[in-house]
């Protein structure tokens, strides 16, 4: 399930970047190289048709985010620092039974 929908995510990140460089800039563009009206479709047209596409795929986008972001959190349960914490019997060592001979005797 989490996989069809981070292949839908990533096409419609794929989707939503080629659909905004596809579109004319309207800050530094000027106008300049409009299309023209003979077209089949204006200038406008091709705008708002733009516009929409982008809007739908950013929607599109974000409610494939928040599924994943829900898919993601059900997986793995929370698990508290002091539950993996080692017990004491694990920490402290066992006591040697007794004293070892010295080597030279």
């Amino acid at each position: 399930m989490v996989a069809v929908i981070l292949v839908i995510h990533l096409l419609l990140a794929i989707g939503l970047i080629g659909v905004v460089l596809v579109q004319k800039s309207e800050g530094g563009g000027l106008g300049i190289g409009g299309g023209s009206m003979g077209g089949m479709m204006t200038t406008r047209g091709t705008a708002n048709l733009l516009t929409r596409a982008t809007a739908v795929l950013a929607g599109c986008f974000m409610l494939t985010s928040i599924g994943l972001a829900i898919l993601a959190s059900g997986q793995s349960r929370p698990r508290s620092i002091v539950d993996q914490l080692p017990t004491m019997e694990q920490t402290v060592p066992a006591a040697p039974a007794a004293p070892a001979a010295p080597l030279g005797e």
